[in-house]
């Protein structure tokens, strides 16, 4: 059983950044998968970054691509997400997850694992 634990979600302004961390536990870090989801209010939870095991591939939602960058640090058990030029439209819950599968990178349910998921608020 994998373990996941989020923050640095907040309130920033239009074009600010924030990072948002995700600690794992209870588990071996290195062989899953870990993406980021998000859900802002009245819509469906979507796909935003993901990386393999080892960070050998990256997959971002275009709607982030250019302004967010996921990373992870096996050594650490951690995965982040930096959030550049976020935009009120970024405004959401944040959820880390973790998958044991490559395949459907960008579908929530090939995640096994999820976080409690920070809030983040962008104002314009």
């Amino acid at each position: 059983q994998v373990q996941l634990v989020e923050s640095g979600g907040g309130l920033v302004q239009a074009g600010g950044s924030l990072r948002l961390s995700c600690a794992a536990s209870g588990g071996t870090f290195s062989r899953y998968v870990m993406g980021w989801f998000r859900q802002a209010p009245g819509k469906e939870r979507e796909f935003v970054a993901a990386i393999t095991w080892s960070g050998g591939s990256i997959y971002s939602a275009d709607s982030v691509k250019g302004r967010f960058t996921i990373s992870r640090d096996n050594a650490k058990n951690t995965v982040r997400m930096q959030m550049n030029s976020l935009k009120p439209g970024d405004t959401a819950v944040y959820y880390c997850a973790a998958s044991s599968r490559v395949v459907g990178v960008a579908i929530t349910k090939e995640y096994n694992y999820w976080g409690q998921g920070p809030q983040v608020a962008v104002s314009s």
